[in-house]
Order: structure tokens, then C-alpha cells, then sequence
């Protein structure tokens, strides 16, 4: 079985994140679902945190966060230290967000971008590596 993969999502992202979660599983791996678990209004800076205690206390290594625009949740996941949260919307970006910034998680707008491209970025996210180099050099001073 692949890594454990995190996934929490408010009430914007709920709908999106139960179709990840699937394609998650399909592709092989233990999703650690944080929540929401209902399209009920919630606060997203509350699913941020508990995605980065799981990537903390290593019941992950990488996560998926989503929030309606995916812009409020990727600030709060980024308040910790040791995340490295990158919106994107392309697969171009999801995968220079690891080659270039050792994204540990991914993020995305579930009211802005379609499920389609999501799903598309995911396993574009999860299967690329960090290049290092001069890239090591800048993530070595965000951390």
C-alpha cells in the first residue's frame, strides 16, 4: 500500500475532497480523513490545523487541503512551520510546487477549480520528487 495521504476539507471543499478520497483509495492508498464530513458550515483554519498535527505526528507525510476558493485554507495551513502548502490549479503547477518547493500539501478551491482538474493534479502532486539542488537551499530558509 502507498503513504498515507491526509485530506481535510470545510464545508466548500466537502463534495470534492469525497471524490479524492476515492481516487486516493483506487490509486493505492490509506486516507487519513480529517473532515468535514458534511457540507454543514464549518471553519476552515480549524480542518488546516488538524491536517498539519497528522503530517506532524507522522500519521502522513503529505496532505490534500480544500476550502471554496482554496486561498483561506492554504494561509492558515501555512502558519506551521513545517507546511508547505501550494494552491494550484494545473497540473503544471502541481508539479513544480514539488519539483521547485517541496510542497508537502496540496490545496485546492472547491467552489473555483473543477473536480476535473483536481483529480488530474493529485497523482501529478503525489508522484513527483523534489529536485533539490538550489531549490534545497530556499526550503531550507521557509522552515
Amino acid at each position: 500500500m502507498a503513504d498515507p495521504i491526509a485530506i481535510a476539507a470545510d464545508h466548500g471543499g466537502f463534495e470534492l475532497k469525497s471524490l479524492l478520497i476515492k481516487d486516493l483509495q483506487a490509486a493505492g492508498h490509506a486516507v487519513v480523513d480529517l473532515g468535514a464530513h458534511t457540507a454543514d458550515s464549518v471553519d476552515y483554519p480549524d480542518f488546516a490545523d488538524a491536517l498539519a498535527a497528522a503530517l506532524k505526528d507522522g500519521r502522513a507525510a503529505r496532505g490534500v487541503l480544500i476550502c471554496g476558493s482554496g486561498i483561506g485554507i492554504s494561509i492558515a495551513a501555512n502558519r506551521h512551520r513545517h507546511i508547505r502548502a501550494a494552491l494550484v490549479h494545473n497540473e503544471t503547477e502541481a508539479r513544480l510546487c514539488r519539483q521547485h518547493n517541496d510542497a508537502n500539501v496540496i490545496v485546492f478551491g472547491g467552489r473555483t477549480l473543477g473536480s476535473e482538474i483536481a483529480r488530474a493534479c493529485l497523482p501529478v502532486f503525489l508522484s513527483t520528487v523534489f529536485e533539490g539542488g538550489r531549490h534545497a537551499r530556499r526550503v531550507a530558509k521557509l522552515g
